[in-house]
């Protein structure tokens, strides 16, 4: 199980709705939790019908988070006239490193993990992302506990 807030996720979807190509961005944070997502600009020939990484703020992220800062736990990216899950494609250029991919389509946000056999294309694993955020009790999305889960 993967924890995203409330306020995250209604970021995904925001960003993903303001494009017509595909967004992409980093997911970080520790363990099993996002604390932060960091948009990156797509640097792909196609950004209508893929992604790549600004391979620039992949690295200043990983220079941070050496330096203290919070862990590259994995990416996110948008299939703006697709499915809410990894394409062919995706399972092509992911390395089995464990690392999550979230993949926006419309209002759904799923999670995925890329190992060596997964289920999905051979290569992802589905993963239960649980939206984290207020539900009576006085919970916070900083403190909060799953309030709704899908995949």
């Amino acid at each position: 199980m993967i924890g995203i807030s409330i306020a995250h996720r209604n970021e995904l979807i925001a960003l993903a709705r303001a494009s017509p190509g595909e967004v992409c961005g980093l997911l970080l944070g520790s363990g099993e939790r996002i604390a932060a997502i960091m948009p990156c600009a797509n640097v792909a020939d196609d950004p209508a019908t893929r992604f790549e990484l600004d391979p620039r703020a992949l690295i200043a992220a990983h220079r941070a988070a050496r330096g203290g800062g919070p862990q590259v736990i994995g990416h996110y990216h948008s299939h703006p006239s697709g499915r809410a899950e990894p394409s062919m494609r995706d399972a092509a250029d992911a390395a089995p490193d464990g690392s999550i991919w979230i993949i926006v389509a419309g209002d759904e946000v799923t999670a995925w993990r890329a190992v060596a056999a997964g289920a999905m294309h051979g290569r992802f694993a589905a993963v239960t992302l649980a939206t984290l955020g207020c539900e009576g009790g006085g919970q916070s999305p900083q403190g909060g506990h799953p309030a709704t889960s899908s995949r």
